[in-house]
């Protein structure tokens, strides 16, 4: 796998790097994605097989781009995406939600191949995508908050650490709250296994159903959000990191892949953004063209996740939800008020962005749709009927603008 010359590449900083990458990962996403394998009805044993087809899954994706590109590209779950998912999937049938991983992850797929993804991109204004974003990531910011009536030792502790931590060891902050989390639960002595042990879960195939108000209630939101919060930005991490890599391949190959490990709970695996730039800072290496290892060696941790992945859903049961709710909506603080700025930024656009905001963050259902899409819906009509401007009015403007001699 490794020849001679890569073999010189490798360092302990770019082996802890990505050990760091896949570690930041994991705490600050996996209680969301938890949450989201239980939304869509799945028992304790399907989500440890989740788990461990997502870990191989994103490992060897990102050790097969890394190596194949000699560029430090690394793949993750799309966390806006589960977040939607535990918004929208309670009610829906297991079989459905397979159908649903399977479609969005087919129009990824499409849009890479094609190299439509930019240019479908700019049919939504970026202003509703973030305020679709926004609202539906509103509840685990309640819910982190709300955890502090149930239980103000626990969740109060991991705010302040979370906070001190962000001030002064930025990176770890999602960590470090965790961690004070687990002591304080432990001293509670909330944390309960019930005699569970470690194990590692086979793969378990559920047959995909497809039906029209899942798909687009579900599916479309999900492709969006997906496309707009976590493939778009990691890109543009590559690219602002001096790696210009093909676009349209990274997109087409992480999406295969999704779709191909779909019926066996993979929902999403695109490329990273925040982690990613763990393995791409110059503490990884002095020379960017050798930084790929660090990626290599997430892929790495991701495999070995994977291989305990039967194990985390034990884990996250064994938890109080004060700290579940905490940890996800700490993870998720950042994204939350990156959404609501690109939302409200372009005053032309601000009305249409509060609008998809309220609409999807109400959570209402209309002829079996989730209120993602009907956010969407909302705000793009709002947006065209503010923004229409009349022929005859332009003509106007124009000869105001350039009036004759």
């Amino acid at each position: 796998m490794f020849s001679k010359s890569s073999r010189q590449d490798w360092s302990f900083s770019a082996i802890s790097a990505g050990f760091v990458a896949v570690l930041v990962g994991y705490t600050s996403a996996a209680a969301i994605v938890f949450q989201a394998y239980q939304s869509a009805g799945a028992s304790l044993e399907q989500i440890g097989s989740w788990f461990t087809l997502l870990g191989f899954g994103m490992g060897i994706t990102t050790m097969g781009l890394s190596l194949y590109y000699r560029t430090p590209i690394l793949t993750a779950w799309s966390t806006p995406g589960a977040a939607l998912l535990v918004t929208s999937m309670p009610g829906i049938a297991i079989n459905d939600a397979i159908g649903v991983f399977i479609f969005a992850n087919a129009l990824i797929f499409l849009a890479g191949i094609t190299g439509l993804f930019a240019k479908m991109m700019r049919y939504i204004p970026q202003a509703l995508s973030a305020a679709m974003l926004g609202g539906i990531l509103l509840r685990f910011g309640l819910d982190a908050f709300a955890s502090l009536q149930s239980n103000l030792a626990l969740a109060g502790s991991m705010c302040l650490v979370y906070l001190l931590a962000k001030r002064f060891l930025a990176r770890y902050a999602v960590i470090l709250s965790l961690a004070i989390g687990l002591a304080v639960a432990a001293m509670q002595g909330n944390i309960a296994f019930h005699g569970q042990s470690l194990h590692v879960a086979a793969p378990l195939l559920i047959a995909p159903h497809f039906s029209w108000s899942t798909l687009i209630g579900i599916g479309l939101p999900f492709f969006i959000v997906t496309m707009a919060s976590q493939n778009a930005p990691g890109i543009a991490t590559l690219h602002a990191s001096g790696y210009k890599v093909p676009v349209s391949p990274l997109i087409a190959v992480t999406a295969l892949v999704t779709v191909l490990l779909a019926p066996f709970g993979v929902y999403s695996i695109g490329i990273a953004a925040i982690t990613a730039a763990i393995c791409m800072g110059k503490e990884v290496h002095p020379d960017p063209a050798k930084r790929y290892t660090a990626a290599v060696a997430a892929g790495i941790f991701y495999l070995l996740a994977g291989v305990l992945g039967g194990s985390i859903g034990t884990l996250f049961t064994a938890l109080p939800a004060p700290l579940i709710h905490t940890i996800a909506g700490l993870a998720l603080l950042g994204t939350i008020s990156g959404s609501l700025y690109r939302a409200l930024t372009e005053e032309s656009q601000r009305d249409a962005a509060i609008v998809t905001f309220l609409i999807t963050a109400s959570g209402i259902q209309l002829f079996g749709v989730g209120s993602a899409f009907w956010g969407l819906v909302g705000g793009v009509i709002t947006h065209l009927i503010l923004s229409f401007t009349p022929k005859s009015s332009q003509k106007n403007q124009e000869k105001i603008s350039h009036p004759q001699p």
